[in-house]
């Protein structure tokens, strides 16, 4: 990795818990990472439901001035499942275009501690910048150090050589906020040599990549 400190960030996208919390450094994480966006005049933008951490971070960076986005897809907003929403509100149809214009709108992201849908969207957008689809830098806020774990499986799966090198370091584990915005903006993801010969055009219609299957591995 090498630094990149011309990097200006103009929104962020938060992955977090929506259920309730029993750790309170949980809470006050997240709403110090809200503070943290406002003051440095970053954009959020989350999963639309204003609940748990995801409600903490949404307000206080909604408080604090920054814009917030929240990308919902319908059958959720439909439903009592979301909490009254922070900010401007996206609708998507499904799981998948959340993901998609979640990518879309941000220039980074970072997921503080959560479930399984935080776990799902994270994996989702690292599996896809280890394919080429983007290079934007990838952060987990090791709050009370809930990430350890997790770290030691991505650790484990690098040394069985299920995942390579290149690919483990996409991940930016940090302690504390600010740190975190700072190692964000300073990131260069390092691509694999034959991952970066991997090109996906985009339909004009469907907005979505495709690959070449032209190309010759």
């Amino acid at each position: 990795m090498e630094g990149n400190s011309a990097r200006q960030f103009r929104s962020i996208c938060v992955f977090c818990g929506t259920n309730p919390r029993k750790n309170a450094k949980f809470v006050e994480v997240a709403n110090n990472l809200g503070r943290v966006l406002a003051k440095r005049k970053i954009h959020l933008v989350y999963g639309g439901r204003s609940l748990g951490l995801t409600k903490c971070v949404s307000i206080a960076t909604h408080v604090g001035g920054s814009q917030v986005l929240g990308i919902i897809p319908t059958a959720l907003a439909e439903g009592n499942f979301v909490g009254k929403i922070v900010g401007e509100e996206l609708k998507v149809l499904t799981m998948q275009d959340r993901i998609w214009k979640m990518l879309d709108k941000s220039d980074a992201f970072i997921t503080l501690p959560g479930g399984l849908g935080t776990l799902e969207i994270k994996f989702q957008i690292a599996s896809w910048a280890q394919l080429n689809v983007h290079h934007k830098p990838i952060g987990l806020l090791n709050v009370d150090g809930f990430f350890n774990k997790l770290l030691s499986f991505l650790d484990q799966a690098g040394e069985e050589n299920f995942i390579p090198h290149s690919a483990r370091r996409i991940f930016i584990f940090v302690l504390t906020t600010e740190e975190m915005i700072d190692k964000l903006e300073d990131f260069v993801y390092k691509l694999d040599p034959v991952v970066a010969q991997i090109y996906w055009s985009k339909g004009s219609d469907s907005k979505k990549c495709k690959l070449d299957l032209s190309l010759h591995l």
